[in-house]
Order: C-alpha cells, then sequence, then structure tokens
C-alpha cells in the first residue's frame, strides 16, 4: 500500500467514527421528545352527549355532537352540533350548528355555521330561525346574534340583522333591516 493510500483510509475512518458519535448523541434528543404537548393533556370524544343541568342539578339541555375536542384548558370545541332541551323545561326548541364553542366560566355556547334554530309551538307550523353565527344561553333561555337571520314561520319569512329570542317565552325580537314576506 502506498503512503497515500494509508492516509486516505486513516481519514475515512476518522470520518466514519465522528460521524457514527455524532449520530448516537442527536439520536437521544429524538427519544427524549414526546410526541404530545405536555402541558395540554385534553380529551377527544366521538358521538359526545354533554349534560347541562339548572341550580337545581335537575336535567335543562343535552348537547349532542360527532366530536368534542378539548383544544385548551378552558374551552371544549364540538362538530356537527344539536342542543336540545329537557322535556321537562317545557322549551321546545332544538339548535343545531356544523360546530360549537363552550368556555369554562361561560354560560353562552358560540355557534357557527348553518346555524339552526327550530321551535315547536305546538301549532301545525314550526318556527324556524336560520343564521351563521348564534350565542345561546341556555340557563336563561336566550339565543342572540348580530348577524344576518332569517326566521320562518310555514311559508312566511322575515330576514333582518340582529335578532334576540327568549326561547322560554317563544318571543323573537327582530334588531334591525328587517325585510318579510308574507304569503296569505
Amino acid at each position: 500500500m502506498s503512503a497515500r493510500s494509508i492516509v486516505l483510509l486513516v481519514v475515512l475512518t476518522v470520518a466514519a467514527l465522528g460521524s457514527w458519535y455524532l449520530a448516537r448523541i442527536n439520536r437521544g434528543d429524538d427519544v427524549d421528545a414526546l410526541p404530545y404537548d405536555a402541558e395540554h393533556q385534553g380529551y377527544y370524544l366521538k358521538a359526545a352527549r354533554i349534560l347541562g343541568t339548572d341550580e337545581d342539578g335537575s336535567l335543562l339541555y343535552e348537547i349532542h355532537a360527532d366530536e368534542a375536542v378539548q383544544e385548551a384548558q378552558d374551552r371544549i370545541e364540538f362538530t356537527n352540533v344539536r342542543i336540545r332541551y329537557s322535556p321537562d323545561s317545557a322549551v321546545p326548541w332544538t339548535v343545531h350548528a356544523d360546530t360549537a364553542t363552550l368556555r369554562e366560566g361561560d354560560p353562552r355556547i358560540a355557534l357557527r355555521g348553518h346555524v339552526r334554530a327550530v321551535g315547536q309551538a305546538g301549532g301545525d307550523q314550526d318556527t324556524e330561525i336560520r343564521t351563521q353565527y348564534l350565542e345561546l344561553h341556555p340557563e336563561r333561555y336566550v339565543a342572540e346574534t348580530e348577524e344576518r337571520v332569517q326566521v320562518r314561520i310555514g311559508a312566511r319569512s322575515l330576514t333582518a340583522t340582529g335578532m334576540l329570542a327568549s326561547l322560554n317565552e317563544n318571543k323573537v325580537e327582530l334588531k334591525s333591516n328587517v325585510r318579510g314576506k308574507i304569503a296569505p
């Protein structure tokens, strides 16, 4: 072997040992890394059913959702949501939405995306409220939005900007830009 070949062999051996040593040191960091956020250890539910109670502990309403995810310590996100009052509460409203947010310490539920509230007033025509955003305060039986809203009762239809509804009293107050179509 020539001196040139021996020097090349020594350089390659040192390079191989050095890269093996560096790879071994860096691999220890990867093993220690956690695949999740250690600060946030929330939960994830499929076909979730959340029960809301009144001051006496009696069932007031139910939230049904395809999924419920605890996004932060104080926030739960729901998808494909249906909120229904208990039959004992005598509030004949059911609310549907694409998503909803419930925050700890805040009694309101923020509903977004194709929000639809349907009330059965005992007659032959249901009342239907449609909007893209609605805040529901289930303990006070109040639904409110500042967004565009459409209210339908049978063939009659009203649109407005903003609404305040008292679900237990079956009252809807439209705030501004009210337009309607009333057929006989």
